[in-house]
């Protein structure tokens, strides 16, 4: 059975207000025909978006895209597709695209639960990346967290065999529940006793830096599906 995000009410996204820079417009214009698919009710042909067959990473919510662009040109036998709603963050990463030449990078700019349910072939992804996802860290608003055990079962559906989900987060409560509910998912297996230490292709990002210098914890979990 699929998840419908519209009975579930959970999105991927908080939508936030934001403004375009020139540079990431410019970007838009410029890059997106080449490099933003667009969302469509009908499975997604890997080879024909990045014209090879190569294992696909799919990222949700990548921000302003600094981390995506860094593992995505660390890792070029590989193809990442971005998802994010928002627009300045969609723009700032096509920007680094043309600056890094990024031909293995791909965004899609819509909510992830409906793209995972649509566009994404059941068992053909390598890899899923989920950094630093909302909090919600009032205990009223828990529920809206995207780390919970439908959402789980969801991306376990989507990987390959032998496939990977790497979530990191700098909350530890919500890291503690992240444990919880990938521990609990029966397709999944943990590759750490607990946290996962830093995966190396993962950078530290400013925000992260700041934080680890004053103290705040970062937990990485990564699981692969059975």
């Amino acid at each position: 059975m699929l998840y419908d995000p519209t009975e579930h009410r959970i999105r991927s996204f908080v939508t936030r207000a934001g403004r375009l820079s020139t540079a990431q417009a410019r970007a838009l214009e410029e890059l997106g025909p080449k490099f933003l698919i667009e969302y469509e009710k009908a499975p997604l042909d890997y080879e024909r978006a990045f014209g090879r067959k190569a294992p696909v990473v799919l990222e949700i919510g990548f921000g302003m895209g600094d981390t995506t662009s860094h593992i995505a040109r660390g890792m070029p036998e590989k193809d990442f597709i971005g998802v994010e709603v928002h627009t300045p963050g969609v723009g700032s990463l096509l920007k680094q695209i043309g600056e890094q030449e990024l031909g293995n990078l791909r965004l899609i700019q819509h909510d992830a639960v409906e793209v995972l349910n649509n566009m994404i072939p059941d068992g053909s992804l390598a890899g899923v990346h989920v950094f630093f996802p909302d909090p919600w860290h009032k205990a009223r608003h828990n529920k809206r967290r995207l780390i919970q055990g439908p959402f789980v079962e969801l991306l376990v559906k989507k990987l390959a065999v032998g496939g990977y989900l790497h979530c990191a987060t700098d909350w530890q409560e919500y890291a503690e529940q992240m444990l919880e509910v990938l521990g609990a998912e029966a397709g999944l297996r943990n590759t750490a006793e607990g946290y996962a230490p830093q995966p190396a292709y993962r950078p530290l990002t400013k925000f992260e830096n700041r934080g680890l210098k004053l103290g705040h914890g970062v937990w990485d979990l990564v699981f692969t599906k059975k």
